[in-house]
């Protein structure tokens, strides 16, 4: 009998030594994972910080997209031709606005409510194929970061939208956004898809141009500008644009909700009409020559 206990003791104790010690691992296990997470984190606020600084005062020259597509679609990118601001008609900004961001100037870098809409979307069809990004989180995506959906990936875009939302003003926000951004096989940038599709830059473009050009940002790799009207999405995109921005001649649609964007007159967009554009600053802002990547096809 006594054996018997002694041995049902040792037992015990066994598995208990055993619990203790698998305690322990995870217990370091844990402190490692959140000591990994603290420095992941870190690592990327003081990254953006840096990059946010230098995006302040000068523009890019190459984006994570450019490299991410000379490696792996062996894509030669067109040269960014870098339009400042204010030589970029307010039509076009409008509209990208209407489409891409429609509370651009209301959010902190992230909707929230476009967000939770594209997850009950996907979550119906199965597999993500809407984001919901904010014009900051398209901005992050491009500038740092690989176009394949995944959570994790939107995650680390919607750190990075909020952070660059919070140092950098919604001008140079929406200025670096329209100059980065794909608009075709190698084309980034409105100035070159411009030059690309219509042999002019982007102070000469008509209404209906603009309005093409606009309308393909969404899916610019599958459709362009002649060919937007096979696709139904296009279609609707192309359409929504022709009812709030109307040719002058054409009858007047009842306006949409509006659009928040600051008054012409302000700091933000100095006053402007269009197409016409104010004359260029004495001193352009400058440019990193920043080497492409050898081997990248770019």
């Amino acid at each position: 009998m006594n054996a018997r206990i002694s041995e049902t003791f040792a037992l015990r104790m066994t598995l208990l030594r055993d619990v203790v010690k698998l305690s322990r691992i995870a217990g370091k296990l844990a402190r490692f994972l959140l000591a990994g997470l603290v420095i992941s984190h870190a690592v990327l606020f003081f990254g953006v910080l840096l990059a946010s600084i230098v995006l302040l005062h000068f523009n890019p020259r190459v984006t994570a997209l450019m490299v991410w597509r000379g490696v792996t679609a062996h894509q030669k990118a067109e040269q960014i031709r870098f339009v400042p601001l204010y030589h970029i008609p307010l039509v076009a900004r409008r509209m990208v606005i209407r489409l891409e961001d429609y509370h651009f100037y209301n959010h902190a870098g992230i909707d929230l409510g476009a967000i939770r809409d594209a997850y009950l979307l996907d979550k119906s069809i199965g597999y993500p194929l809407y984001g919901g990004s904010t014009i900051p989180q398209q901005l992050a995506r491009n500038l740092f970061l690989i176009p394949r959906k995944t959570y994790l990936r939107k995650y680390s875009e919607a750190l990075i939208a909020i952070e660059m939302d919070l140092l950098m003003p919604k001008s140079r926000i929406l200025e670096l956004y329209l100059n980065c951004i794909e608009w075709g096989k190698g084309v980034y940038g409105i100035g070159a898809a411009s030059y690309y599709y219509y042999g002019t830059s982007v102070t000469s473009l008509s209404l209906d141009e603009l309005r093409r050009l606009v309308t393909i940002i969404t899916n610019p790799l599958r459709f362009n500008v002649n060919t937007l009207e096979k696709s139904r999405q296009m279609r609707e995109r192309y359409d929504y644009l022709l009812s709030r921005f109307p040719d002058p001649q054409a009858e007047p649609m009842e306006p949409g909700p509006p659009l928040g964007l600051p008054d012409q007159g302000s700091q933000q967009y100095p006053q402007m009409p269009v197409p016409s554009v104010p004359a260029a600053p004495k001193q352009p802002m400058a440019t990193i020559q920043m080497p492409l990547p050898s081997g990248s096809g770019l």
